[in-house]
């Protein structure tokens, strides 16, 4: 956990807005669903999940990203990581269920890897607006069966993940993990609460974080006051009960911001 200088060593282009940033280390200890802080040298320190076990997968949606745009092979940002609560893994009998939307496909890819390589039987939803938006398709689809929903329709089911997931039987699978938009996770988090499947299931939540480690309080969720960087990022569905799900979040201020 100790601050580090990473060296880029590779970029791939995932989508328009998508970048996976791979550097010169590896976090041998990371557990998918586990994020790192990011320090973009002169701008911020902001948390990214991991995509592997030497790589961050990036949106474009601000400033710190938009810097990191700029960064090309043999730059370098600093690391400080990996924190946070991961995924639980399955047992090689349980079948797994993986909800994944836009860039919350990063964390979710290394673990439908992990989940497969214990030897569960793995399905995957994964959303997207376009086609051409679809994150680490050829990852989930190695690791096991995918379906794809796209709001286009120019791929897979036309509609959102809930449209494919509300055709499936929920209650066959033995653990869902979710990770997306925040409105497309109240969506899913729903349907499995009237499924009466939600506690099979997780969701990593995206909150702003000061220091990462638990100290400051900024990411403290509402009515748990459970902290998003040191008990989460990944919750379980019954923890998130009645808590600020798919309604509000928090700037920098601690104001609250409608989602």
């Amino acid at each position: 956990m100790l601050p580090l200088n990473a060296t880029i060593v590779k970029i791939n282009e995932e989508s328009p807005s998508v970048r996976t940033f791979f550097f010169d280390y590896q976090f041998e200890t990371m557990k998918p669903g586990q994020f790192v802080m990011v320090w973009v040298r002169g701008v911020d320190e902001i948390p990214m999940g991991l995509s592997s076990k030497n790589s961050i997968t990036v949106q474009r949606v601000g400033e710190a990203t938009s810097k990191l745009f700029e960064l090309k092979e043999g730059d370098s940002f600093g690391l400080r990581g990996p924190f946070g609560v991961g995924f639980s893994l399955p047992s090689k009998e349980e079948k797994t269920l993986i909800v994944a939307g836009g860039v919350g496909s990063a964390p979710l890819a290394p673990y439908a890897e992990a989940a497969s390589a214990a030897g569960s039987e793995m399905h995957t939803v994964l959303g997207a607006r376009s086609e051409g938006d679809l994150i680490f398709e050829e990852r989930f689809a190695e690791a096991g069966n995918v379906y794809i929903s796209t709001d286009d329709g120019s791929k897979g089911t036309k509609g959102f993940v809930t449209d494919v997931l509300s055709r499936l039987d929920l209650s066959a699978y033995d653990r869902i993990a979710v990770c997306g938009p925040e409105i497309m996770m109240a969506s899913v988090f729903r349907l499995l609460e009237d499924r009466k499947v939600l506690a099979k299931s997780e969701f990593s939540l995206h909150r702003y974080f000061k220091c990462g480690i638990g100290v400051c309080g900024a990411c403290c969720i509402d009515r748990s006051g459970l902290r998003v960087c040191r008990d989460g990022p990944v919750f379980s569905g019954v923890q998130l009960l009645d808590s600020e799900l798919g309604r509000y979040t928090r700037d920098a201020s601690g104001r609250r911001v409608k989602i």
